[in-house]
């Protein structure tokens, strides 16, 4: 009974011990392993055997996969100066992985905190050399330095920055209303200018078109004809229809003319040469003594 005993206990001992050397690791994650107080081996995804008992020790475990870093706008750490001296937030978003588990546990305390800072010091320093207008169209320009200012200062973290994305950088309230008064300006110009360019090109067309109907009336008209008359039609054409195109119109206004005076400046624009109408003289009083015929003396 007692060898049997002494058999049973090495048994549990031994699937102790192999349960004790046994460490699974999820994928996508891995894990430090220390002998004594010094590294010893890294534990990849599955199960890892050989972890002795109260010798190794697993000090740390941590995820492979990408991970992102979203750099706060409303925190004044995310603030930067333009070199027009104006104070714009900006909102960064860092995509990161860890390649290398030993360097980003021993070489740096708090890797995300690491690459935060680097981020919000490299965002300064470029936003400051930019003037605001430059900071609109040189997000390129940010992105690309903050990955080579990034790459070159986490290499010995064993950390990779994989991607840099600027969402928004704006800046204060003040500046914003500032900037849409001067594009509604400068937008109320453009179109006034258009607006000028369109009567321009307008009148010319219209000329252009008055033009064409002259020669072509010159053309069907008999030879020795005098263009005067011509030109003469054509303004009493425009004439009339400028007057019919009020009377059609629903805000027009009712203007009484005589209709002598009317027709005579029509036949002045046909026919300049008529000659004016005489005024119209008032009815003479016969001269006498208004009291009517006295007694002769």
């Amino acid at each position: 009974m007692g060898s049997l005993a002494w058999l049973f206990a090495f048994v549990l001992m031994v699937i102790a011990g192999t349960v004790g050397s046994t460490k699974r690791i999820q994928e996508g994650n891995e894990a430090l392993v220390e002998r004594l107080g010094r590294y010893h081996r890294k534990l990849k995804p599955g199960l890892n055997f050989g972890i002795i008992p109260f010798v190794d020790e697993v000090v740390a475990s941590g995820s492979i996969k990408e991970q992102i870093l979203d750099i706060d706008p409303k925190e004044d750490t995310s603030e930067a100066t333009t070199s027009d001296n104006v104070r714009v937030t900006v909102d960064a978003v860092v995509f990161w992985r860890i390649f290398e588990l030993e360097k980003a546990h021993y070489a740096i305390e708090d890797v995300e905190e690491g690459i935060k800072n680097l981020v919000i010091t490299t965002l300064r320093s470029e936003v400051g050399q930019m003037s605001l207008q430059e900071t609109n169209s040189g997000r390129d320009r940010i992105i690309r330095a903050l990955l080579e200012s990034l790459d070159e200062a986490t290499e010995p973290w064993g950390v990779k920055i994989t991607r840099v994305e600027i969402q928004d950088i704006k800046p204060p309230e003040s500046v914003i209303l500032a900037l849409e008064r001067e594009r509604e300006a400068e937008s109320d110009r453009r179109a006034a200018v258009a607006r000028a360019l369109g009567k321009k090109e307008a009148a010319l067309q219209e000329a252009e078109a008055i033009s064409e109907s002259v020669k072509r009336i010159a053309e069907v008209m008999p030879a020795g004809s005098n263009p005067q008359e011509i030109l003469r039609y054509l303004v009493a054409q425009q004439y009339v229809e400028a007057n019919y195109q009020l009377g059609q119109s629903n805000n027009s206004k009712i203007v009484f003319m005589n209709p002598r005076d009317l027709t005579h400046s029509l036949a002045e624009l046909i026919e300049p040469d008529v000659p004016a109408a005489p005024p119209s003289k008032s009815p003479r009083l016969p001269s006498g003594n208004p009291g009517g015929g006295g007694a002769n003396s």
